[in-house]
């Protein structure tokens, strides 16, 4: 009597396997490189660079919402913050041209309760 051969460990599903984990992680990774909130700024003839060395930055997204440094906020939370800055730090701001100009009136507002006239408003130059 023979005994039965077994045959070898199938690694064919387990190549499937980490062949789908790997291109996840790709895909993923990519995000996380870029890290940055996209806006697409309004066009202007007259932009130029700000040359400050301490500034925050205030990005409004298509969707309205607030990001102070890349952070999300409330509009509540962005007024203690700006309050809370120094009157000569720059305000940085980059308002998407496709979000809702309420939110650029509110960040406004904010920064005219605060008493901080020194900001500026991000635009790429026409072409």
């Amino acid at each position: 009597m023979s005994i039965p051969r077994r045959d070898g460990l199938n690694i064919v599903p387990f190549i499937d396997i980490m062949l789908v984990l790997l291109a996840i992680v790709l895909s993923v990774s990519t995000f996380i490189a870029q890290g940055h909130i996209k806006v697409n700024l309004p066009s202007s003839s007259s932009s130029q660079n700000p040359q400050e060395d301490k500034k925050v930055t205030i990005k409004v997204d298509s969707e309205s919402k607030i990001y102070l440094d890349d952070v999300a906020i409330s509009e509540d939370e962005l007024e203690k913050k700006i309050a809370a800055l120094d009157k000569n730090d720059l305000v940085v701001l980059k308002n998407d041209k496709d979000s809702k100009f309420s939110s650029f009136i509110s960040i406004m507002d904010v920064l005219k309760k605060a008493g901080h006239e020194k900001f500026a408003i991000v635009t790429e130059k026409e072409q």
